[in-house]
C-alpha cells in the first residue's frame, strides 16, 4: 500500500518506473496522494519532472483535475515550456478533446516540425478517431525524417493491418529485419503477415520465417504454432509436390512435438493436461494426413 511507504521510499519508486520507462498509472497516483503531495517541498527540483510523471499517470487515469494541477504548477515554473504545452495536449485527449490537441500539437509543429514527440501524439489522435488512412499518411511522413524509429515501424505496420493492407505491412517489417536481423519478434510477425496473406508462396515464406524466428529463441510459443499451422497447410495443399509435402510434414512434425515438450515442462494442471492432449490430437492429425 501507498500510505505504508515513507516520502524517501516513495519517491525511489516513481525513480525507478521512471528509470524502467513503465508507467504503472494507477500506482503512481496513489502513490502522490497518498504520500508526496504532503512532502513536495521536500523533493526539490526533482518535483518538477515527478509532477510531469504524475500529469501522464493521471491523463492513463481519467484524473483530469489532479493532471490540471500539475500542469498549473509546471506552467508556473516554465511558462514557455514545449514539454508543458505537449501535456495540455494529453490532458485535452484524455477528455476526448481531440480538436483541442490537434489546435495545440498544430501550433508546436509550426514552432517546431522535427517535434518527434508531438508527430507521434498527432499519429495517435487520428487513431483514436479511427481516422487510419489519415494516421497512416502521418506516420508515413514522420518515418521519412526518422526513418530509425522502430516503435514507429511497427505502429505503421499494424495500421496498415487494420486496412488490411499485408503487402505493405510486410514492407515495414522487412525495414524492422534490416535494422535488427536478430530480433525474433521481428521474424515472427513477418511469418505472421505472409501467413495471413494465404497462397503457396506466402505460405512456404511463412514457415521460414517462423523457422528463423523458433531459432533465435526457441521458446518461442507463437512461431512454434505458427510453424506448426503453416506447414500443415502446405502439406495438406493440393498444389504441394511430393518432396515439398513431406519436407512439410516434417517441419510440422517437429514443431508439434516441441510443443508438447514444452507444455510438459510446465506445472501439471487441469488446463495444462488439456493443452497436451490437443498437442497430441495435433500429432494424431498429422500422422493420419501423412498416411493419405
Amino acid at each position: 500500500m501507498a500510505s505504508s511507504m515513507s516520502w524517501e521510499e516513495a519517491r525511489e519508486k516513481l525513480s525507478e518506473f521512471r528509470e524502467d520507462r513503465t508507467r504503472n498509472s494507477e500506482e503512481v497516483v496513489d502513490i502522490w496522494r497518498d504520500v508526496l503531495a504532503d512532502f513536495r517541498y521536500k523533493l526539490g527540483d526533482e518535483q518538477w519532472i515527478i509532477y510531469e510523471q504524475v500529469c501522464i499517470a493521471a491523463c492513463d487515469c481519467h484524473q483530469h483535475h489532479l493532471a490540471g494541477e500539475c500542469i498549473d504548477k509546471l506552467k508556473t515554473q516554465f511558462p514557455s515550456s514545449c514539454r508543458v504545452h505537449r501535456l495540455e495536449g494529453l490532458l485535452l485527449e484524455s477528455k476526448d478533446n481531440y480538436e483541442g490537441a490537434m489546435s495545440i500539437y498544430h501550433e508546436m509543429l509550426k514552432d517546431d516540425p522535427t517535434n518527434s514527440l508531438v508527430r507521434k501524439r498527432v499519429v495517435s489522435v487520428l487513431k483514436e478517431q479511427n481516422k487510419i488512412p489519415e494516421a497512416i499518411k502521418e506516420l508515413n511522413d514522420y518515418l521519412k525524417q526518422f526513418m530509425s524509429d522502430t516503435d514507429s515501424w511497427m505502429e505503421l505496420c499494424d495500421l496498415y493491418l487494420m486496412e488490411q493492407d499485408y503487402s505493405k505491412a510486410a514492407f515495414c517489417i522487412e525495414e524492422l529485419i534490416l535494422s535488427n536481423p536478430r530480433n525474433h519478434l521481428f521474424h515472427q510477425k513477418y511469418a505472421e503477415v505472409k501467413y495471413t496473406q494465404g497462397g503457396q508462396d506466402n505460405m512456404e515464406c511463412a514457415c521460414k520465417y517462423f523457422a528463423q524466428a523458433i531459432k533465435l529463441n526457441p521458446t518461442n510459443m507463437r512461431a512454434l504454432f505458427g510453424l506448426f499451422l503453416a506447414a500443415s497447410t502446405i502439406a495438406s495443399s493440393q498444389k504441394t509436390n511430393a518432396k515439398s509435402k513431406k519436407d512439410a510434414i516434417k517441419y510440422a512434425a517437429w514443431a508439434a512435438q516441441q510443443i508438447s515438450l514444452k507444455y510438459k515442462e510446465l506445472p501439471m494442471s487441469g488446463s495444462g493436461s488439456s493443452q497436451i492432449d490437443a498437442v497430441s490430437g495435433m500429432l494424431d492429425t498429422l500422422q493420419i494426413t501423412q498416411g493419405t
